[in-house]
């Protein structure tokens, strides 16, 4: 298994944390009797030569090596080493280039040119070894024929569940990856999707059906999916995987540990999924069967897949709302804390069920905040959700929390989704801004949630509160600028109904890096636009993101900031996507010539959608001279899926209510156009 490991210059080879000097070690622990050691030295070479995917020179090195290990009957668990290769034989997703691009390379050759091993694989003893193979056979034996007569052999052999499902997850790759050959592998698909194969296997071809034929799928998809859904969820153990079993404490085995209780149920399901697609009234429905599931275990992971759903896509969801918030009632509290972090992510779209959450919040006031270990209290996630979907029961219990002892610092961030409801939180609010200390650790994570919830109730007595931070904070601060600009900001929201004892506070901060801030709180408190041109006039030779302030500051000053437009032209140009909008905000708000602005926001618009939030406020400010591009928000409005669509983006993310912004603002902006 070793011949020739000692004459590698392993010593000159790289990987993750540096010299490879230790892979022959690693690889040796591979083959050892002692399964902790064997773990572990797989948990190595994982960390080592194929860190979060990445391919090394080190790593093409180790490939004939591995695939003498599990050539040989003489080694355990040869199943984690087989999923190592074909990790590292994979294509990557990304676009590498240059060294990259090589090694990735010669590691697949590697890899395919020891194929011959799957084969023999194919039928090994071991289930696991078995359930490892399939998919290396697809993606490294050259010879699509053959590939999909083992395939075949093996479907119509194995007994174990487990590797059938494996068997079927491979025919919807040999699929993708041999369209040519295809016809065969259909056919099994099709075969499996149907009595007499179990719930589970049933599932998974229909998912894999579902992502490469749909013209073969039953049309009534859905009742036959859910109703094997719930012929598999009767037969499953109600055990939670891991659970009594002896384990070492590897990074696997712990990864293993937080896997979902059914994971083969939600990865069936997930397939599902996405091989519907766009077809979300059969995904819909199909969550409305999960989310109604007897098994607590299958509903919780419609939770998660609803957040998909809602994440990725526009649309009426309040049944599925209502259904997750259905969930809050469960004892189970892996599903009760997983609808709570959905709805938390929902924002308005939660409405549907806040009355579950107002019931969870009534009932269980040891979950009105969340106490940590380390750090500061955070406010509790069904209290957080209530308050973010706006319903006004929320504020009499945030005023309670306020009054309490440990204030979780997040609060003041859902205090304006609230409204008008809000408006009896201020004494409290205001009390904690003053008792912040200016040179305090911890004056960042304090003093800006409680500006923003004091800005967004528009509350003027904040004032010398305000001014006492703006006034006391100490250089060394850390994020001090986050801080004044927090503050300034909020007394530019308070307008020209903050009292005159702010104008020489602001017209000092003219003089400092917070210029450009300073200038837009002065002329949004004055209206003066002889005080503040020269300053914002001169921001715009500085660098990011100061000049990009200014200009936004120079479009709200619109004719009056003639002046400046040179300056601003020029930006146009600028490398940054946000400066080059900002600045065609500017010049077409400033000169009411578009000519020259509305290219450079269509293309932003198209190339950067994280920016037509700010595109679509700067037509809402132009009115009917923003018409030419009207076009971009009626097809915003046609769109189904959301602007900043993606699965791979945490649902922690604000995405949802991003995109719900965009959508409304787009709305507004063609009523008032008529």
């Amino acid at each position: 298994m070793f011949t020739g490991i000692d004459e590698v210059d392993w010593a000159s080879l790289r990987h993750a944390d540096g010299s490879a000097a230790d892979v022959p070690g690693l690889l040796r622990g591979l083959a050892s009797a002692d399964p902790v050691e064997r773990e572990t030295a797989l948990d190595g070479l994982y960390g080592a030569v194929h860190h979060q995917g990445d391919v090394y020179d080190s790593t093409v090195a180790c490939v004939p090596f591995l695939l003498a290990l599990v050539a040989s009957g003489e080694v355990a668990d040869r199943a984690g080493i087989v999923e190592l290769l074909v990790g590292i034989g994979a294509e990557s997703a990304d676009r590498e280039d240059g060294a990259e691009a090589r090694l990735r390379a010669q590691a697949g050759a590697g890899v395919r040119a020891g194929a011959e091993v799957f084969v023999r694989l194919a039928g090994d003893a071991d289930p696991a070894v078995r359930r490892a193979v399939p998919a290396a056979l697809v993606r490294f034996l050259d010879e699509p024929a053959r590939v999909l007569g083992l395939l075949r052999e093996r479907c119509a052999l194995e007994r174990d569940d487990r590797v059938l499902h494996a068997l079927t997850e491979s025919l919807g790759l040999f699929v993708r990856r041999h369209p040519g050959h295809a016809a065969g592998a259909l056919e099994l698909l099709t075969a499996q999707s149907a009595a007499p194969y179990d719930a589970g296997l049933r599932l998974a071809a229909l998912g894999r059906l579902a992502e490469c034929a749909p013209d073969r799928l039953p049309p009534d998809l859905v009742t036959v999916a859910v109703g094997l859904l719930r012929e598999r969820s009767a037969r499953r153990s109600g055990r939670r995987d891991g659970v009594g079993c002896p384990h070492s404490d590897t990074l696997a085995d712990r990864l293993r540990r937080l896997r979902p209780s059914d994971e083969e149920g939600s990865q069936l399901l997930r397939t599902l999924h996405r091989g519907l697609g766009d077809r979300l009234a059969e995904r819909t429905a199909l969550l409305e069967g999960q989310l109604t599931s007897p098994d607590a275990v299958d509903r919780c992971n419609g939770v998660w897949m609803a957040a998909g759903l809602f994440r990725e896509w526009r649309g009426d969801r309040r049944g599925l709302v209502t259904l997750i918030g259905a969930q809050l009632a469960s004892d189970d509290d892996w599903l009760r804390d997983a609808s709570v972090s959905v709805l938390e992510g929902l924002f308005d779209l939660a409405a549907p069920a806040a009355d579950d959450l107002t019931a969870l919040v009534t009932s269980r006031p040891d979950l009105w905040v969340r106490r940590r270990e380390r750090g500061a209290p955070a406010l509790g996630g069904p209290l957080k959700a209530l308050a973010r979907s706006g319903d006004p029961r929320a504020a009499p219990v945030l005023e309670q929390v306020l009054a309490g002892p440990d204030v979780p610092d997040d609060l003041g961030h859902v205090v304006g989704r609230l409204g008008p409801a809000a408006a009896p939180l201020a004494p409290a609010l205001r009390r904690l801004l003053g008792e912040v200390a200016p040179d305090s650790a911890g004056t960042f994570e304090r003093a800006v949630p409680l500006l923003s919830a004091l800005t967004a109730l528009g509350d003027t007595e904040a004032v010398p509160q305000v001014l006492r931070l703006v006034r006391g904070l100490p250089e060394s601060l850390r994020r001090r600028d986050a801080v004044v600009e927090a503050a300034v900001r909020a007394l530019e929201e308070f307008g020209s109904a903050a009292p005159a004892r702010v104008v020489p506070v602001l017209r000092e901060l003219l003089e400092s890096e917070y210029a450009a801030v300073a200038a837009g709180a002065l002329w949004s408190v004055e209206g003066d636009a002889s005080a503040v041109l020269p300053v914002l006039t001169g921001e715009l030779a500085d660098g990011m993101p100061r000049r990009r302030v200014a200009a936004g500051v120079l479009g709200r000053l619109g004719p009056k900031a003639g002046g400046a437009l040179p300056e601003v032209r020029r930006m146009l140009l600028a490398e940054d996507p946000w400066e080059r909008v900002s600045a065609a905000c500017a010049v077409w708000r400033i000169s009411g010539d578009g000519e020259l602005a509305a290219p450079v926001l269509r293309t932003a618009w198209r190339e950067r959608p994280y920016t037509r939030r700010a595109v679509t406020a700067c037509l809402a400010a132009l009115g009917p001279a923003g018409a030419p591009l009207h076009d971009l928000l009626r097809a915003e409005l046609a769109a189904r899926r959301r602007h900043l669509a993606s699965p791979s983006r945490g649902y922690g993310s604000h995405d949802v209510l991003d995109d719900e912004r965009l959508v409304r603002a787009c709305r507004e902006v063609l009523a008032a156009a008529g």
